[in-house]
C-alpha cells in the first residue's frame, strides 16, 4: 500500500471545479497526498467541458487555469498498466450499478489504496458487494 495515496474518481473532479467545492479543493491541493486516476478522467472532463465551465461560474481562461493546477496534482495511469485481474474484479464490482467506474475501481484494486469518490450510490454499491477501500475525507 503506497501510504497518502488516493485513488480519485471524475465526479471529485468535477465537484473540485465548482465555485461550493472548497473543501474537496483544498484536499487536492494537499502535499502531503498522493493522487491517481485512470487515463479515462480526461476524456470524461472534455466531455462534460462545456457544462463545467457554466457550472463553475468562471470565465473560460480561469476554469482551464484551475483544470490544469488540478490535473498537475494527479498521476495518470495508462488503463494497460493495470493488471487484467484488478480489471476484472472491478468490472464485476460495478457492472449492476456503472461499468464506466471500473478504471477507477481497477487502480484502487491495483495499487491497493483508497477510492475517493462523492458518487454515494456507487459508494453503497461497492460496500454490498464487500468492497471497502474508500478514503475518508
Amino acid at each position: 500500500m503506497i501510504s497518502n495515496s488516493i485513488v480519485v474518481d471524475t465526479n471529485l473532479i468535477f465537484s473540485a471545479l465548482i465555485p461550493k467545492a472548497s473543501l474537496i479543493r483544498d484536499l487536492l491541493f494537499d502535499h502531503s497526498l498522493q493522487f491517481y486516476t485512470p487515463n479515462y478522467l480526461i476524456t470524461e472532463i472534455y466531455k462534460h467541458k462545456e457544462k463545467l465551465i457554466n457550472s463553475s461560474k468562471l470565465k473560460e481562461e480561469a476554469f482551464f487555469h484551475l483544470f490544469n493546477a488540478l490535473i498537475g496534482r494527479i498521476h495518470f495511469v495508462p488503463l494497460e498498466l493495470v493488471g487484467l485481474e484488478s480489471r476484472q474484479i472491478a468490472y464485476d464490482l460495478c457492472k449492476d450499478v456503472d461499468p464506466k467506474d471500473t478504471p477507477f475501481i481497477a487502480l484502487s484494486i491495483e495499487l491497493n489504496i483508497p477510492l475517493w469518490t462523492g458518487d454515494k450510490k456507487l459508494k453503497s454499491h461497492l460496500k454490498n458487494k464487500g468492497f471497502n477501500q474508500f478514503f475518508k475525507e
